[in-house]
């Protein structure tokens, strides 16, 4: 298992892993991944690569976000998941969104990949020169809030999202 900058070596299991996702269709964590064009990645994956790829390095950015870069976690040739990192945060970022956001496919959940993808992610947090990340969840995700306490976070405080949102719980991490 390990994680891999994307490419299109992995572009058919990625869009299996993406059919999962918009079958599923309610988690906030993967709504970007709601605004992807499946027709469209079929006929150029490249391009969808190289505009994560360019976000990186802080090329292309929409308004608002930050240089992040992602990483997919595979296993046996396989896209598992993705796992997200700022290398800096906003001020909203710093309220609700934290410097590392992963998720799982739904197919490979509560097998252990959640833990796995972040601490994967946090040398490569620190290569990026971050020592220490915010990670954050909803309560209502206790699987979210186990995964990010065994990756020794420390409980900082919840916040509110506002009306009929679950409050954030947010958590930092230093990294050895």
């Amino acid at each position: 298992m390990h994680l891999v900058l994307p490419t299109s070596k992995y572009k058919t299991s990625f869009l299996q892993a993406l059919d999962e996702y918009l079958k599923e269709k309610s988690r906030p964590s993967t709504q970007d991944l709601f605004l992807l064009d499946k027709e469209v990645l079929e006929k150029d994956f490249s391009t969808y690569v190289n505009k994560l790829l360019d976000e990186s390095h802080g090329k292309h950015l929409p308004v608002g976000y930050v240089s992040h870069t992602v990483y997919w976690l595979i296993d046996s040739d396989e896209v598992i998941g993705r796992v997200d990192i700022r290398h800096s945060l906003t001020e909203n970022l710093m309220r609700i969104g934290g410097h590392i956001g992963y998720d799982i496919r739904p197919s490979k959940r509560n097998q252990g990949y959640g833990k796995e993808i972040l601490k994967l992610a946090l040398p490569k947090a620190k290569a990026l020169g971050l020592i220490k990340v915010l990670v954050t969840c909803d309560e209502t995700n206790i699987a979210s809030k186990k995964i990010i306490e065994a990756n020794g976070g420390a409980f900082e405080n919840s916040v509110k999202q506002g009306f009929g949102k679950p409050k954030k719980l947010r958590y930092w991490i230093t990294i050895s």
